[in-house]
Order: structure tokens, then C-alpha cells, then sequence
């Protein structure tokens, strides 16, 4: 059987059990994560951890006393009610176990493939109307028009041996296989009738049926033309119908060369892939007035910014030979101590009970996001918990009010981005005695960013940790979380005064002075010094 936690004992007997086993009647209790403030009715006050094995958890739990104190009145009701041992009621429960029906697997449905384009060969391939031409000459009153067109479209056998070298002239001797709206069948009649080689010319293309369609195939335009042109009344011949085509032959290649002597088209610039924008934005600076949506190529605009950023290490390397974050420290520390505050340097290795007693349960998102070294130890995810001990320490030893600061780093599994780091400088302020109010404390920021030159507005907001806040922002960029205590946390740290408080990320700082577009050109890197990009 599980114990129950001393604070859930006081709440079912209503008593509380001294060391020499005077038994006080509870006015008022409160509840920490690790600690119990009570209060007596005679006007005791006690601060206790909130323990299973206490000597007084465990006499509460056996429900023995010695006497009850004389000033807390503790009636008989009271006093029954502690004697009485409760026993838990043992209530069974019937479970029915209900078989879920086997579910069967679905078939896959079967993939049907489309029928690849294939020649059915029971299909008629299409012929030209040059190879259905008849072996005999019809005569125009009776034949079709496509064989009257056809029958005209045969050449002479001397015409055809005479332009067979040339096939463009050879499809320039054959008009259309079809009538078209500007030659009617009728010219097309008489031109056939005038011509005495027609039926020789027929029986040739009869012969041969598959020359025509070369004819066409080869040279369509020259089909099309013989279209559009009217038929002739007077006979043809193979020569004087060859030579248009020898005149445009003769032609082409001196287009050709006119083309190709013209001024070649400029081409149009590639846009930029992912990589290589990462790469130019990289190597950009805040001063830089370069537009990556232009249409430089990309490697003249690389070349141009490695060029820059060797001029800006090399400046910084003969004036400068500071590093802006180390150099930002000195600045804060020398502010803070000209002002009264004492410097601190504490672990960055801290035992993780540190971090529950922060109220980062592991069940808690924020448990996620600490580094932890093995069960008992993590790298500080804050550095309040260190400060709260100093505070206590020196409270005993220092005149108030007590003023500490401490700038550190710190560690937290943040997602990667251009405002968080997994490794983060921190500054810490805090001030606990007289004069703790949120005036003092705004007072306090004002003066610290005016020294930062940066500006900044304070709205309210609350967090997990320490509850209601004071959110120090710059546009939408959070600089700085602050606090006015006391806060019921305090008390696990034995902190029982009030203070103020507040703490600034130095990367932020940096990344808003500078104008940085990405806060690790401010932060701990081998790839950035000064915001100034190393991998040239």
C-alpha cells in the first residue's frame, strides 16, 4: 500500500503531531511543491517538507498523541476523528471480456495496365488517293474527282526521269491529290485531256504506287502550294514546274546564313535553387544593398560577396580584434557593478532535483528541452535556481537590499530558427529587500536598454514558472521576461522577502543592435565572426 504525503494526512484529520506528540488543531495550511506552511490555531507556524516517512507523517498515520495543546481547543469531534482508522472499501469490478471479430484483410484491388499502342494489322492502312489511281485512263465525264485529281497529278515518264534527283522538284510536278475550292474538277479534267501522256503516266503510276506517297510525305508545303494554284490551261512541263523549287533551294541557303550571321538572343538567367539563395544569404551583411531576385548570375554575385567579406575580416582584423558577444559581457558586467550589483559565476552543471524544484516535472514540455547528463545531473537551463541559493547565502551575511547579477550560458533543446539557440548567453538581474517594486524594477530596465540604445515596450504576460510576468518586447521579438516577488515558489528556496528581477538573452541584444536577420551570426560559431560569414 502506497503512503500518503504528509499534506494529504492533515487534510483528513485536521490536526498536526509536534515531536513530543502534542497534538494542535490546523487553521490554515499551504501547499508548495516540496514544502508545508502551517498554521496552529494557538498562532504556531511551521515550514516542513512535505514528507512520507516524517516522524509525524508516520503518527499521524498510527493515530497515537500523548496530550492536545491547551490554546488550540481541540474539541472531542476532533479528537474522534483522528482516532478513527479509516479502511478503504474494496469494491470489485466485473470485467467482461468482449472478443473483437477477426477482421479480414482487404484484397488489393488488381491494377489494371493500360493496352500498349499497338499496328492491328487487320486494320486498312490509309493510302494516299495517288495509289487507288486506276491502271486505265477514265474518262472525265465518268471517273470521280479523286480519280480525275489523281490521274491529273501523274507526271510525265520524261518529266519523272528527268526531276527523279531532285524530289522537291518531283513533288513540285505533282499538284494536290485532292481538289481543292480554288480548282474545281472541271480544269482538272481539261488539264488531263490536253495532256497526250496522261494514260502512260497513269499506267506508271499504277505501277508504282508508293512513289506518290513518298512524294507527298516528303514535301507537304509543295502539296499545299499546288493546292492554291489554278489549274493551267496549256500542258506542263517537268522542267518549267521544277524550276520554282530549284529557285527556292537555291534560295535557303542564303536565309540560312542571313540567320546566322544575326546577333544570337541573350539568355535568360536560371533562377536560384535553394542552396544556392543559402549560400548568397550567408554571405550577405546588413550593409549590403544586393537584391537576389535580379538578373545577376549567381556566380558573379557569389564572387562579389566573398570578395566584401574578406575586406570586412581583414578590417575588423587590423581595428577592431574583438569579439561583439565577449565584448557585450564586459559592457553589461562594468554597468551593473558601477550600480551596486554584486557579480556572480555559478555552475553550469547542476543537479536536476534544481530543475524539478522550478516546477519542470518531466511531465511538463519544458522537462523536454533540458540537457540532461545522466539521472541526477543537466547542463542549467536557466540560471535562476543557482541565484536563489546566493540570495538566501548572503541574506545572512549582507546589509540589504541584496542586488546579485550573473551572465552565463545556457542550454535548452530549442527548434532550430533564426531567433533560437540550443546554447545561449544569458544575463540574470535580481534584487531582493527594500525598494523591490515594479517601478524600481521598470526604472531599472529602461536604463539598462536605453545604455543598449535599443527600444522596447513592457506588456503583461504569465508563464509556468513564475506566473504573471512582464514581457519586454522589441516589435514582435521578446528581449526579456521579468518578475515582481515574492512568488509562492520562493519558499522551496527559503527565500521568504520580496525581490524583482529579470533576464536578458545577449544574443537578442546583439541581433537587434546589429540588425542581424539570423541570431547565430551573434551567437557562439565557428561559420560566423561578428555576423561576418567564415566559410569563404
Amino acid at each position: 500500500m502506497e503512503k500518503k504525503p504528509l499534506d494529504s494526512l492533515l487534510s483528513a484529520a485536521g490536526v498536526w503531531m509536534s515531536r513530543t506528540g502534542l497534538l494542535h488543531k490546523v487553521k490554515h495550511y499551504e501547499v508548495s511543491r516540496r514544502k508545508l506552511y502551517i498554521e496552529m490555531e494557538c498562532g504556531d507556524q511551521l515550514i516542513v517538507n512535505n514528507s512520507r516517512s516524517s516522524r509525524t507523517a508516520r503518527a499521524l498515520r498510527h493515530h497515537k498523541y500523548r496530550k492536545t495543546c491547551k490554546h488550540c481547543k481541540v474539541s472531542d469531534e476532533d479528537i474522534n476523528r483522528f482516532l478513527k482508522k479509516t479502511t478503504e472499501n474494496k469494491s470489485s469490478v466485473k470485467v467482461r471480456v468482449v472478443s473483437a471479430p477477426k477482421a479480414r484483410k482487404a484484397k488489393p484491388k488488381s491494377v489494371a495496365r493500360a493496352p500498349k499502342m499497338l499496328e492491328n494489322p487487320n486494320e486498312p492502312q490509309a493510302t494516299t488517293p495517288a495509289a487507288k489511281a486506276p491502271t486505265a485512263p477514265v474518262p472525265a465525264s465518268t471517273a470521280p474527282a479523286a480519280s480525275t485529281a489523281s490521274a491529273a497529278s501523274a507526271p510525265n515518264p520524261s518529266a519523272s526521269a528527268a526531276s527523279a534527283p531532285n524530289p522537291s522538284a518531283y513533288a513540285m510536278a505533282s499538284p494536290a491529290s485532292a481538289p481543292g475550292p480554288s480548282s474545281p474538277v472541271v480544269a482538272s479534267a481539261a488539264s488531263s485531256v490536253s495532256n497526250p501522256t496522261s494514260p502512260m503516266a497513269s499506267a506508271v503510276s499504277a505501277a508504282n504506287p508508293h512513289a506518290s506517297t513518298r512524294t507527298h510525305a516528303a514535301n507537304p508545303h509543295a502539296s499545299a502550294r499546288a493546292h492554291a494554284a489554278p489549274a493551267p490551261d496549256k500542258p506542263v512541263s517537268a522542267t518549267a514546274s521544277a524550276a520554282p523549287s530549284l529557285n527556292r533551294l537555291a534560295s535557303a541557303p542564303a536565309s540560312a546564313a542571313s540567320v546566322k550571321t544575326s546577333s544570337p538572343a541573350t539568355a535568360p538567367v536560371p533562377p536560384l535553387t535553394l542552396s544556392q539563395r543559402g549560400r548568397l544569404e550567408a554571405l550577405l551583411s546588413p550593409a549590403d544593398e544586393i537584391s537576389l531576385g535580379g538578373n545577376t548570375p549567381f556566380r558573379k554575385l557569389e564572387s562579389e560577396l566573398v570578395s566584401r567579406r574578406r575586406k570586412d575580416l581583414q578590417r575588423m582584423y587590423a581595428e577592431e580584434r574583438e569579439h561583439c558577444l565577449g565584448k557585450l559581457e564586459r559592457d553589461i558586467t562594468k554597468f551593473f557593478v558601477d550600480r551596486g550589483f554584486i557579480e556572480i559565476k555559478s555552475p553550469i552543471l547542476i543537479p536536476a532535483e534544481y530543475v524539478e524544484r522550478m516546477g519542470i516535472d518531466n511531465d511538463t514540455e519544458l522537462s523536454k528541452q533540458v540537457f540532461r547528463v545522466d539521472k541526477n545531473f543537466c547542463l542549467r537551463p536557466m540560471l535562476a535556481p543557482n541565484l536563489y541559493n546566493y540570495l538566501r547565502k548572503f541574506d545572512r551575511a549582507l546589509p540589504g537590499p541584496i542586488k546579485i547579477f550573473e551572465i552565463g550560458p545556457c542550454y535548452r533543446k530549442e527548434s532550430d530558427g533564426k531567433e533560437h539557440l540550443e546554447e545561449f548567453t544569458m544575463l540574470n538581474f535580481c534584487q531582493m529587500g527594500s525598494g523591490c517594486t515594479r517601478e524600481n524594477l521598470e526604472a531599472l530596465i529602461k536604463e539598462f536598454l536605453d545604455f543598449m540604445e535599443i527600444d522596447f515596450e513592457i506588456i503583461g504576460d504569465s508563464c509556468m514558472v513564475y506566473g504573471d510576468t512582464l514581457d519586454v518586447m522589441h516589435g514582435d521579438l521578446e528581449l526579456s521576461s521579468a518578475v515582481v516577488g515574492p512568488i509562492p515558489m520562493d519558499r522551496d528556496w527559503g527565500i521568504d522577502k520580496p525581490w524583482i528581477g529579470a533576464g536578458f538573452g545577449l544574443e537578442r541584444l546583439l541581433k537587434v543592435k546589429h540588425d542581424f536577420k539570423n541570431i547565430k551570426r551573434a551567437s557562439r560559431s565557428e561559420s560566423y565572426y561578428n555576423g561576418i560569414f567564415t566559410n569563404l
